[in-house]
């Protein structure tokens, strides 16, 4: 009877330990990134905020396009924001990235959203020629922090979206769209830094 209880307590503790080192992985949200926080290089407030970021994320595209919430693949680390996955449109590709931006903490948005809509090869080799060149620009103006930014062109239209630190900047980053030899027409969301954010 002893050795029975005693088989059955290792059984329960074993049970237990096995539970709790599936929990980090299986649990979803804020509470989540706190509790794994403690086995991350991120520090607790970190991770408390990205999953804060993650979770207004969910909710603005559920106010704005439900099927973006089911369809993006979402990414949140040290306020750096990763889309991965597919949408119908680019509408709904630079809604994403616009919408990201618009949360407090955001620090950079990565947008590797993929769109199934129908393009011309010939289009998107152009689109992504002037996506590298604009790229570029930003990188080498020394008054531009160009990881504030998203660039997005698609058939030759520049979608511009991020946080600048001032009207100068944000002025700087459309100027260098409006410069590209492909560019047909600049679609500006930039925000300043003084602009309320959630």
């Amino acid at each position: 009877m002893i050795i029975r209880n005693l088989y059955f307590s290792v059984f329960l503790l074993l049970s237990s330990a096995l539970a709790l080192s599936g929990c980090v992985g299986a649990a979803v949200g804020i509470g989540t990134a706190a509790v794994a926080a403690s086995s991350t290089e991120k520090g607790l407030s970190t991770s408390v905020s990205d999953g804060i970021i993650e979770a207004k994320l969910v909710d603005r595209f559920i106010q704005n396009d439900a099927s973006l919430a089911t369809n993006i693949k979402k990414s949140v680390n040290n306020g750096s924001v990763l889309f991965t996955g597919s949408v119908d449109t680019i509408e709904q590709k630079v809604l994403a990235t616009k919408l990201a931006w618009e949360i407090k903490g955001v620090r950079e948005v990565v947008n590797e959203l993929q769109v199934t809509q129908d393009t011309s090869l010939r289009d998107t080799a152009k689109d992504l020629a002037a996506t590298a060149q604009l790229r570029a620009a930003l990188i080498g103006d020394s008054n531009v922090s160009s990881l504030n930014f998203s660039i997005d062109v698609v058939n030759g239209i520049v979608y511009l979206a991020g946080v600048a630190s001032n009207e100068t900047e944000k002025e700087r980053v459309i100027a260098h769209a409006q410069e590209l030899r492909f560019a047909k027409k600049v679609v500006n969301y930039i925000i300043l830094e003084t602009d309320k954010r959630d």
